[in-house]
């Protein structure tokens, strides 16, 4: 539910009109907004967006989205002189620069493309020629509304392809099982970590916490591999509600409970699971809470904490990608100091190479790393 005070004001057939501005990404309500139509270009509405000219789209649905498509295709140009430039330039050791640059070219191109808006009423309808229904989809990613709200088009996209996520469902080959996420929870779309804890031998078959579920994939497939009792804690409300639907349609509600919290149940348990964000680097929406870490804070706190939470000889599972070291963000060194401050150590490790497209793409900044990273299944004890 957002506010229910208008806090964004344009003017519209000689009148003032308001609403409220709703953005998930945090970003702040435009001070200046331009309503525009089919009249407007592409060439136009970047430079007003460049500006700072929030742009309210009054025309046709689907020639908005061909705007956004433009608009697209001017920032991209832009980047890629800038990233021609610095690659060139680039050594080894400058893989931290390029990824840095990467990411402030990312929230500067949200930034852009988040310029065009698009306004729904208070019943979520979407009041554009040629527009879909996407009254479900809106109700999904923000509950009831009593009154009208605008958003960017980028965001209602996004809203609408979760949505259908959500309705087909993504296949878990080490399932064997379909997993639907929910808008704003993180998709298990790289599953190749699944498969390390789908083979990692198991300590006990009693009791697991699962740290973060997320979807719930990872406490649905300790439950799957035998173990009696999973309980699976997240602080977002969205990913309990997410891994609810998906245990309940796996037909795994009593063996799975569900806890919204932060880290750790109380009590004690001899596996403990943990797939923590894997880039120690601020993000630039809710969603990406699930990628980045900022500090490595979560990492941290779970490797702290977890001692405290194991039954003698139970055993930690962190799962973790070690493409942070190949971008330089973080040393292997730091991360070996961190297990033994805590008061651990490894007593085996799984070892897999992703999968997913962006590993053969040699146009990505990112791919020299890409192709070295490696995620691992880390086992780990009390000392």
């Amino acid at each position: 539910m957002t506010n229910s005070e208008p806090d964004i004001f344009w003017t519209e057939a000689n009148e003032t009109r308001s609403a409220i501005w709703h953005s998930e990404n945090g970003t702040p309500a435009p001070k200046k907004i331009q309503l525009i139509n089919d009249t407007l270009n592409a060439d136009q509405a970047y430079k007003l967006a460049c500006e700072g000219t929030a742009l309210l789209w009054s025309g046709d649905y689907h020639n908005a989205k061909q705007l956004l498509q433009a608009l697209n295709r001017r920032v991209e140009h832009k980047k890629s002189k800038k990233t021609s430039n610095t690659q060139s330039s680039a050594n080894e050791n400058e893989t931290a620069q390029v990824f840095h640059l990467h990411r402030k070219e990312q929230v500067h191109k949200a930034r852009i493309l988040g310029m065009l808006l698009v306004r729904l009423e208070a019943d979520l309808s979407l009041p554009l020629r040629r527009a879909p229904d996407v009254k479900e989809a809106c109700h999904e990613a923000y509950g009831l509304q009593s009154h009208s709200i605008v958003i960017s088009l980028r965001e209602l996209l996004g809203v609408i392809g979760a949505h259908e996520w959500r309705k087909n469902g993504i296949e878990i080959p080490a399932l064997g099982k379909k997993i639907h996420p929910h808008y704003g929870v993180f998709s298990p779309l790289r599953g190749e970590y699944l498969d390390l804890i789908a083979k990692a031998p198991l300590p006990s078959t009693e009791l697991a916490f699962d740290i973060g579920t997320g979807t719930g994939v990872i406490a649905a497939l300790l439950a799957k591999r035998g173990i009696k009792k999973v309980i699976a804690t997240d602080i977002d409300a969205r990913a309990i509600q997410c891994a609810r639907q998906n245990i309940e349609q796996l037909h795994l509600s009593e063996q799975i409970e569900l806890r919204q919290q932060d880290l750790f149940p109380e009590g004690l348990a001899p596996l403990i699971v943990c797939n923590p964000p894997w880039l120690p680097a601020k993000p630039s929406s809710s969603v990406e809470y699930a990628v980045y870490d900022p500090d490595s804070k979560m990492l941290k706190s779970f490797l702290n904490g977890v001692v405290a939470h194991l039954s003698p000889n139970g055993e930690a599972w962190l799962i973790m990608s070690d493409f942070a070291e190949h971008l330089g963000l973080r040393s292997k060194d730091q991360f070996w100091q961190w297990i033994d401050a805590a008061g651990l150590q490894v007593i085996g490790k799984l070892d897999i190479r992703p999968r997913h497209s962006k590993v053969g793409d040699e146009n990505d900044p990112l791919y020299r790393a890409r192709t070295a990273e490696i995620t691992s299944l880390w086992r780990l004890r009390q000392k």
